[in-house]
């Protein structure tokens, strides 16, 4: 590749970069660092649900450098996502939605820093079929990132090379950057301004882990006196072993069970009790607000 075809390749990126600028805030998280946002539509911005604390004063520092007072309208632990209603920003842009993309697409990660932009460039890594998160939060498509984004874009908007939406750029574990699919955060969106949370299924009871020759699953280790688990007859020291036929792992894989579309449903718990297994059918309840 000559050195024009290069230094075009590199202008077109920071040309996307620019064009997708205006949609970006950032602003101070309650771990004293900075986070990214964007304009979603109709003047409410996304951001990391793990970036903001519920009651804190948030304060976006947009694209122009001027602040505005932001509420928080809604968070969903579920899928990563928060949503803001700023005071005055519904000038700013709103990106087109990507195309589904493949490992080795180019991959740009917008952000912002105090009215400052960001950007870098790398590539998809992964894309897989839709998971679960680890609070039961359904994930429209796996992408993970090949992009060294560092904090400051978390919550920001990651881009194709048509410079149009791939998702949001969230961090999991050991610091892996992923994308929260557009299609994700749109339902999550719609839910928040309605309801301000995402509905989460509920148990109502403290669980261990267990694993042994006898039993391998979530020991109960407390029960809420007003939860869906004592109303159904669970009892402490209870092991549960399955969820509807299929083996429980330990907590984090009820955990998991227990999403959004799970609150009211009615499930047959495998129950093991003093070294017998019965059935136990619970009606999921709503997680309370926090």
């Amino acid at each position: 590749m000559s050195d024009f075809n290069l230094s075009a390749f590199s202008d077109a990126i920071a040309d996307l970069a620019a064009k997708a600028a205006p949609a970006t805030a950032s602003f101070a998280t309650h771990h004293h660092r900075t986070a990214s946002a964007f304009h979603w539509r109709d003047g409410y911005f996304v951001t990391a649900e793990e970036a903001v604390e519920a009651g804190e004063e948030i304060e976006l520092t947009l694209a122009s450098g001027d602040t505005v007072k932001a509420e928080l309208t809604g968070r969903d632990p579920s899928t990563g996502v928060a949503l803001l209603k700023p005071a005055d920003a519904a000038t700013a842009p709103v990106l087109a939605k990507a195309d589904a993309v493949r490992p080795g697409n180019i991959a740009i990660a917008i952000g912002n820093s105090q009215g400052s932009a960001l950007a870098v460039s790398g590539s998809v890594g992964e894309v897989g079929p839709a998971w679960r998160s680890m609070r039961g939060g359904t994930i429209d498509r796996r992408i993970n990132l090949a992009v060294g984004a560092g904090g400051r874009f978390e919550g920001g908007p990651v881009l194709d090379a048509k410079g149009a939406l791939i998702g949001m750029l969230l961090f999991g574990p050991r610091g892996r950057a992923l994308v929260m699919p557009h299609e994700t955060i749109e339902r999550a969106v719609a839910t928040l301004r309605e309801k301000g949370h995402v509905a989460r299924g509920y148990l109502g009871a403290g669980l261990h882990p267990v694993r042994d020759r006898d039993a391998h699953g979530a020991m109960v280790m407390s029960l809420d006196d007003n939860g869906p688990a004592k109303a159904a007859g669970l009892s402490l020291g209870d092991i549960i072993v399955a969820w509807n036929g299929e083996a429980v792992h330990g907590p984090r894989d009820l955990i998991r069970r227990l999403g959004p579309d799970s609150a009211g449903a009615s499930v047959t718990l495998g129950v093991v009790r003093g070294g017998e297994q019965r059935d136990v059918v619970l009606t999921i309840g709503e997680k309370p607000l926090s």
